[in-house]
């Protein structure tokens, strides 16, 4: 089992899933120390007592690692936890493709960029920071449908492309890290089918039962991630800690 978090950090904080993160590992644990990275000011997270650190920065460009490396030289703890929860599906003019004539090359590179280069800046950012010795637990939110394994259906496009991506650094990161560091675990996982504004449009043809609170998403990725060991590391999981093919 890997090591308990004391310093966390939380990229993409700003959005639904990873401020019910933020909650639950308050609620755990008061004391924690939470470094938060979004694009704004940072908001309180409710029930946390610890230290808290928060970074306004847009991780999908390239000049933010540098922003990123200073961020955690400030800070006195080095974090034995990343959760990386930057991703994007849709925006005011964009939803996933249901066929190729809809794909445009535009779109798909927003969702590399948010989707994949969110995920890599950071880990290159941290890679500069990592001790040896130094326990290092990473989780970054992926989706089921960037496994090519599981694709029985086809369409949403830059959605599938840029989280097939995502998937493929962690399984990159899991193996260079894995023989760098003597205990790490680098894992992607698949929250569910939550209630936030990024799954908003597409819930009415859920089925019952399959649309999750962001509180009970939080609740059981972490359950999920206090579980893993190194032995686990380079896997794609389910928010019930099953595998996903890749």
């Amino acid at each position: 089992m890997f090591e308990q978090p004391r310093t966390v950090l939380l990229a993409g904080a700003g959005g639904g899933i990873a401020k019910a993160i933020g909650a639950e590992l308050a609620r755990r644990s008061a004391g924690i120390t939470l470094l938060t990275v979004s694009r704004d000011k940072g908001e309180r997270v409710p029930g946390h007592t610890g230290k808290r650190h928060h970074l306004s920065a847009s991780l999908d460009q390239a000049d933010a690692i540098a922003s990123i490396e200073h961020f955690l030289c400030e800070c006195s703890t080095p974090p034995n936890w990343v959760i990386n929860c930057c991703g994007l599906l849709h925006d005011k003019t964009h939803g996933p493709e249901k066929s190729l004539d809809q794909c445009d090359d535009n779109w798909l590179m927003q969702s590399i960029r948010i989707n994949l280069l969110t995920h890599l800046h950071l880990a290159q950012a941290l890679n500069r920071q990592l001790q040896r010795r130094q326990p290092l637990l990473w989780a970054s939110l992926s989706a089921r449908v960037g496994s090519i394994g599981d694709n029985r259906l086809g369409g949403w496009y830059s959605y599938r492309i840029s989280k097939a991506g995502l998937n493929m650094l962690i399984r990159n990161l899991s193996i260079e890290w894995g023989r760098r560091l003597e205990n790490s675990c680098v894992v992607a996982i698949h929250p569910g089918t939550t209630d936030t504004p990024l799954s908003k449009p597409f819930q009415t043809n859920l089925a019952p039962g399959k649309l999750y609170s962001a509180a009970l998403s939080a609740r059981r990725m972490v359950d999920v991630l206090e579980q893993l060991g190194p032995a686990d590391s380079g896997q794609l999981l389910f928010w019930d800690g099953s595998q996903l093919p890749w």
